[in-house]
C-alpha cells in the first residue's frame, strides 16, 4: 500500500455531492485515501475488512456516477459497506463501528439516508431493488436503483427468484455483480473493457433490438440460426447467457479496480432505457493491503490489528469456544458412526465444520448460501438412514423455516440441527442475534429442543442428538468462549426431556435454560445474603419439558422464575402453559405461587459487548436478584441491587 503527498481529497468529501464536484482525474487519489482510511479504521474497531477493500474503486465510481441518495444504492449483506459509510457523512464516526452506541457493521436505514435498505443476511438486494424500481415507476418519479450483490450471495435461490421476476416485468433495475471469489469469467484486459463499453452503449442495444425485431419476420430456420450465432458471439466475448435467458441484459466482465473501465460503463447503464441490466465487475477481496491479499480468507472478518504487519490482536483464550467444542465432539461421534454427515450453508469456519471436513471430507457438505436447500437436503439424507447434522446459525435458520416445518417436522425426519450463535451475539447486533429459535422450533409437534448450559453440556447434547432417531432434534449454544469447565472424553446420552437440580433451596426456584445458568447460580449466592433460600435447576430441554421437575419446583416454592436467552413466547411460555394446564395457579396444589419469566426484551437490541447487552436485558446475576426481590415484594431491596 502506497501513500500520497498530495493534499488529502478525502478531507473535502462530507457527502457524495462533494465527491461529484471533483474532476474525474482526482478519483484515483480519492480511492487510495479511502482504502487507507478503511484499513486504519478497521484496525481500531475490528470487523469485515477484505470485502470493503475489494470495492473501494467501485464505491467511488458508483457515488460519482449516480445521484445518491436520490438514486438508490443497495449493498447486499453489508460487509463491504464501510467505504460507503466513510463517503456518506459517517467518516467522523467510523471508529465507533460495531461498538455500543456506534455505527452498525451493516447498512441500516435509521443510520443514514444513504442506506435505503438495511441488510446483514445475504441475497436480498435484488428483491429490494426491484421493489424500489417498481415504486419509482408507480410514483412517476424516475430514479436509478442499483443493487450490488457478491458472487457468493448469488448462490442463494432468492437472488434468482428476484432476477426472474425483474426480467419478466421488464423493470428498470441495475444489478452490479461483484465477482470477487468465484471468478465466473475473468476479464480479458483492455479488449474486455472495450467490449463491455460497447455493449452497454445505446447504439449497440438499439441495433441489436432492431435486428431482433427484423429477424422475427425471417423464415424460422434462418432467424434461429442468426439468433444462435449472435448469442454465441456475445457469450464468447462477454459471457452472460444465463442472465440474458432470465431477461437481464448482461454487460461485462470488467475490471472493478480500474476507474477508466468502470466510469464509462456505469454512465452508459445509468443513461440507458429499458429493462434490467447486470454489470459483471471482477474485484479482488482485500485489494491494496498486502496482509489481506495474502490471507486465506482475505481478512474477511478481523479483530483489531497492526496496520503495518496485519497481525491481529487475539483475545486471551481462557476456554475453547463453543463452536470448537461442538466440532470436536461431532468428530468423535463420527469416528464411531459412519452414518454421521455434516452440512453447512457457506459457513464452514463459522460453524466449526471446517475442522470436521479435514477429518471427513467426503462426509461434509457446504451447500452455499442456501439454507432452504440445506434443510431439505438434510431431510433427504435422513430418509436413507444417514444422520445429518445441519449446522446453521440460529439467525440464518430463520430463512428456512418452511422447510423445517414442511420437509422435516411433518415427516418426523431425524435431522440434527446445531444452532450456533444462540442468544445475543455482540458486535453483529440484531440481525445476527439468535433470539427466536426456541420459540419457532418449540411450537412444532415432535421437535426436541435442547440448550447447553456450558461446554460440557454441549458435548452431551451432541452425543444425544447422534443417538436420537425418532424425529428432528435441535441444540443451541452461544457465540464465544465457554466457562472453562472440564470436558468429558465423550458425551453422555441424556434422557430426553429431563432436567437437573444443581442447588437446593426452599423459598425461590430459578429454572434456567441455556448459559444463563452460571448467572443464576451467582444470583442464588447473592440472594442468600438477603436471607432468600434459592433452588437452581437446569431445564436442559425446552421441549419436551421435564414436567415432573417443573411441577416439583412450582409446588415446593413460593416463587418460580424461568430464565432464558430468547424471546417472549419461548421456554417461559411453555412452562407457564404447563402450569396452567395442571391447575397449579388455582389453589389446588401450589397456592400463592408467583410465576415470572425472564426473557430478552421485546425489542431488537443494538450491538454492544454481549455482557453489556445481557445486563441491559436484565439477564445477568444482578438483574435476576432484583427480579426475585421485586417478586417477593421487596422493591426497595431490588432497587438497591440495581443501583449498586
Amino acid at each position: 500500500m502506497t501513500t500520497t503527498s498530495k493534499t488529502p481529497l478525502l478531507d473535502t468529501i462530507h457527502t457524495p455531492a462533494d465527491l461529484r464536484r471533483l474532476a474525474e482525474s482526482d478519483l484515483a487519489q480519492v480511492a487510495e485515501e479511502l482504502r487507507h482510511e478503511t484499513i486504519d479504521a478497521v484496525s481500531v474497531t475490528g470487523g469485515h475488512l477484505g470485502a470493503g477493500l475489494g470495492v473501494i474503486e467501485l464505491t467511488v465510481a458508483l457515488h460519482y456516477v449516480f445521484d445518491t441518495p436520490r438514486d438508490r444504492l443497495i449493498w447486499d449483506v453489508g460487509h463491504q459497506s464501510y467505504p460507503h459509510k466513510i463517503l456518506t457523512g459517517r467518516r467522523d464516526r467510523i471508529r465507533t463501528l460495531r461498538k455500543g452506541g456506534g455505527l452498525s457493521g451493516f447498512t441500516k436505514r435509521t443510520e443514514s439516508e444513504y442506506d435505503p435498505f438495511g441488510a446483514a443476511h445475504s441475497s436480498t438486494s435484488i428483491s429490494a431493488g426491484l421493489g424500489m424500481a417498481v415504486a419509482s415507476t408507480l410514483a412517476e418519479k424516475p430514479t436509478n436503483v442499483v443493487s450490488v450483490i457478491g458472487d457468493g450471495a448469488m448462490s442463494a435461490g432468492m437472488a434468482y427468484e428476484a432476477m426472474n421476476n425483474a426480467g419478466a416485468m421488464h423493470s428498470r433495475l441495475i444489478i452490479i455483480l461483484n465477482d470477487n471469489e468465484m471468478s465466473i469469467a475473468p476479464p480479458a484486459g483492455a479488449l474486455s473493457a472495450y467490449l463491455a463499453r460497447l455493449v452497454s452503449g445505446g447504439a449497440y442495444r438499439t441495433v441489436r433490438e432492431t435486428a431482433k425485431q427484423l429477424g422475427k419476420h425471417l423464415p424460422k430456420f434462418i432467424y434461429e440460426r442468426a439468433r444462435k450465432t449472435e448469442e454465441f458471439a456475445r457469450n464468447f466475448w462477454a459471457g452472460g447467457t444465463m442472465f440474458e435467458e432470465l431477461g437481464i441484459y448482461y454487460v461485462g466482465p470488467i475490471d472493478g479496480h480500474n476507474l477508466d473501465h468502470l466510469l464509462p460503463v456505469l454512465r452508459n447503464v445509468r443513461d440507458s432505457q429499458g429493462g434490467p441490466i447486470l454489470v459483471h465487475v471482477v474485484t479482488k477481496k482485500g485489494k491494496g493491503y498486502g496482509p489481506a491479499e495474502a490471507a486465506k480468507d482475505k481478512h474477511h472478518a478481523v479483530n483489531m490489528f497492526d496496520v503495518v504487519t496485519g497481525t491481529q490482536v487475539k483475545p486471551k483464550a481462557n476456554a475453547p469456544s463453543y463452536t470448537r467444542v461442538f466440532a470436536d465432539a461431532l468428530i468423535k461421534e463420527a469416528e464411531r458412526d459412519d452414518k454421521i454427515v455434516a452440512i453447512t450453508a457457506a459457513m464452514p469456519s463459522g460453524t466449526g465444520l471446517d475442522l470436521f471436513e479435514k477429518v471427513f471430507p467426503e462426509r461434509t457438505f457446504d451447500v452455499g448460501i442456501a439454507e432452504q436447500h440445506a434443510v431439505t437436503f438434510a431431510g433427504g439424507l435422513a430418509t436413507e438412514g444417514f444422520k445429518p447434522f445441519c449446522a446453521i446459525y440460529s439467525t440464518f435458520l430463520q430463512r428456512a423455516y418452511d422447510q423445517v416445518v414442511h420437509d422435516i417436522a411433518i415427516q418426523h425426519l431425524p435431522v440434527r440441527f446445531a444452532l450456533d450463535r444462540a442468544g445475543l451475539v455482540g458486535a453483529d447486533g440484531a440481525t445476527h442475534a439468535g433470539s427466536f429459535d426456541v420459540t419457532y422450533l418449540g411450537i412444532l409437534p415432535g421437535f426436541v429442543v435442547m440448550a447447553a448450559a456450558n461446554e460440557a453440556e454441549l458435548v452431551h447434547m451432541v452425543a444425544t442428538a447422534a443417538a436420537y432417531s425418532e424425529g428432528p432434534i435441535a441444540f443451541r449454544y452461544p457465540r464465544g468462549e465457554g466457562v472453562g469447565i472440564e470436558l468429558p472424553e465423550r458425551g453422555e446420552i441424556l434422557p430426553i426431556g429431563r432436567g437437573r437440580i444443581l442447588r437446593e433451596g426452599g423459598k425461590v426456584a430459578i429454572l434456567s435454560l441455556g448459559t444463563r445458568l452460571a448467572e443464576a447460580l451467582k444470583a442464588a449466592e447473592d440472594l442468600a445474603t438477603y436471607g432468600v433460600s434459592t433452588t437452581v435447576a437446569d431445564a436442559r430441554f425446552a421441549k419436551p419439558l421435564d414436567l415432573d421437575l417443573v411441577f416439583q419446583l412450582a409446588v415446593n416454592h413460593e416463587v418460580l422464575i424461568t430464565i432464558e436467552e430468547g424471546s417472549i413466547g419461548g421456554f417461559g411460555s411453555f412452562v407457564a402453559q404447563a402450569i396452567l394446564e395442571e391447575g397449579l395457579l388455582d389453589g389446588r396444589r401450589a397456592h400463592g405461587l408467583k410465576l415470572r419469566s425472564m426473557v430478552l426484551p421485546d425489542v431488537f437490541m443494538d450491538h454492544d459487548k454481549p455482557e453489556k447487552m445481557y445486563a441491559a436485558a436484565g439477564l445477568d446475576a444482578k438483574g435476576i436478584v432484583a427480579k426475585v426481590l421485586e417478586t417477593l415484594g421487596r422493591s426497595k431491596d431490588a432497587a438497591q441491587v440495581l443501583i449498586a
